[in-house]
């Protein structure tokens, strides 16, 4: 796309009836007449001035609006393949203030797409749809690089510790891929390059988890008016297979606890049951524990550096434990304050979600031979739920998902109904089988004596 400035001129912010008073009141000097009036309102009734629009002029001390209305223009390109070329103005918004209106040329199609001028011309139509339109604004001109930094500063704080670390990673990644290319000039031919190129070096994951975070960026770029088309649109992303996640059994759970020390023989047996995440389990404090009513209440979370935060979920909520995690329990609330944490470190500080898994379940998981680390606790206790016959509704508030799916994810057995169906068509198979090694004569089928001590001999 290539582009050359027309005209500039500030931006003169107003509207159709701030317009009209100027006219009907024009403070300093004398009324101009009445049909000098007339004709000033008929012009300003036909082109609405709105911010960040160019203006051309005065008329009867009112400034008039330039005409939005354009049909560009379509010309053949080419002597092997003759191809048409698209040209159109389109305003830009400069850092200063300043409108500039340039010239914009780019390929609109091949002669086989557009046997005629007319059937080009339909085409640019339809693309400059957006400068004709009512509420064109002009466009800030930005790189990427820029608009990320304003993203992050603007946007990025308002979201999880968690999640930020992943989004500057991605964002990083992006910069470097399209960081110095305009705002306006990105589209998806440019973005799918970008994930085709990824594709040799990086994890499906994580070229899906990039994706994501440039429509996040690319969605605030839309509404702050740097663009009106959709980059992402049409992107093809590779298909990503999600993996077996691992699962503790029950029997993997009473391993895990013999081979821990306290406090953590306690926190696993904890997790096992209830299924709460290991960030909300560093988050319980002694008063969300009711011993006498044996339930539990996840109020919070933890993040990195001991922050504490809402659940994942958004809301409180409550288990029900049974009457042997309670005796366990009982050591970590009686004559404590409720607004203590209930497990602390061998310092006296509230634990850290990854340096407690780090450094005490990993090196158990390792010389018991299992894979996971404290996730495998949910999944197991998500299958647990489901070889119970647990209601949906109550798998789903104990893991705190709000969809069925998720949890379904999170199981890892073949139901009764399945093993059941399993051997009920076994039996149909083996019986063919059978039918077909022995057959049998038709009922009026009958030997001959003669026959019989044949088949005797």
């Amino acid at each position: 796309m290539t582009a050359e400035t027309v005209s500039t001129a500030p931006i003169q912010p107003a509207d159709d009836k701030a317009a009209v008073e100027n006219a009907d009141a024009d403070s300093g000097s004398s009324p101009p007449p009445a049909s000098h009036n007339a004709k000033a309102r008929k012009v300003i009734k036909g082109a609405r001035i709105s911010a960040g629009q160019q203006t051309t002029g005065q008329l009867g001390g009112l400034q008039l609006a330039r005409r939005r209305y354009q049909k560009g223009h379509v010309y053949l390109r080419g002597k092997r393949e003759k191809v048409w070329i698209r040209r159109w103005l389109e305003d830009e918004l400069l850092h200063d203030g300043t409108v500039v209106r340039r010239h914009k040329s780019e390929v609109l199609g091949t002669l086989k797409q557009f046997p005629t001028k007319r059937l080009a011309q339909r085409e640019l139509d339809a693309r400059v749809s957006v400068v004709n339109s009512p509420t064109y604004r002009a466009r800030p001109t930005a790189t990427f690089r820029e608009l990320a930094e304003r993203w992050k500063t603007l946007v990025m704080p308002n979201h999880e510790d968690s999640t930020q670390r992943s989004e500057k990673s991605d964002i990083k990644a992006w910069i470097e891929a399209i960081g110095d290319v305009l705002v306006k000039d990105i589209d998806c031919e440019l973005i799918q390059a970008v994930i085709t190129g990824w594709k040799k070096f990086r994890s499906v994951k994580t070229i899906r988890n990039r994706v994501a975070t440039f429509r996040l960026i690319w969605d605030k770029a839309k509404a702050w008016r740097y663009v009106a088309h959709t980059a992402y649109e049409g992107l093809d992303l590779p298909e990503y297979i999600r993996k077996e996640q691992p699962s503790f059994t029950a029997e993997d759970v009473k391993r895990i606890i013999a081979a821990s020390k306290t406090p953590h023989d306690v926190i696993w047996r904890l997790v096992a049951e209830t299924g709460i995440r290991r960030g909300e389990i560093c988050g319980l404090n002694v008063g969300d524990v009711d011993l006498a009513n044996h339930t539990i209440i996840v109020r919070r979370s933890v993040s990195k550096k001991r922050k504490l935060k809402s659940p994942k979920s958004g809301k409180p909520r409550m288990f029900a434990i049974s009457s042997q995690l309670a005796d366990k329990l009982e050591g970590y609330v009686a004559s404590r304050k409720v607004d203590e944490p209930l497990f602390l470190s061998k310092k006296g500080k509230r634990l850290e979600p990854d340096n407690f898994v780090k450094r005490h379940l990993k090196p158990i998981l390792k010389k018991l031979g299992l894979e996971g680390a404290a996730h495998a606790f949910r999944h197991g206790n998500a299958t647990l739920l489901d070889s119970l016959r647990a209601p949906m509704k109550l798998r789903q508030d104990r893991l705190g998902h709000s969809d069925p799916k998720t949890t379904m994810l999170y199981t890892h057995a073949v139901s009764e109904d399945e093993r059941l169906t399993a051997e009920q068509l076994g039996d149909l198979l083996e019986d063919e089988f059978l039918s077909q090694d022995c057959p049998k004569l038709p009922p009026e089928t009958k030997m001959a004596p003669e026959s019989i001590s044949e088949a005797i001999a």
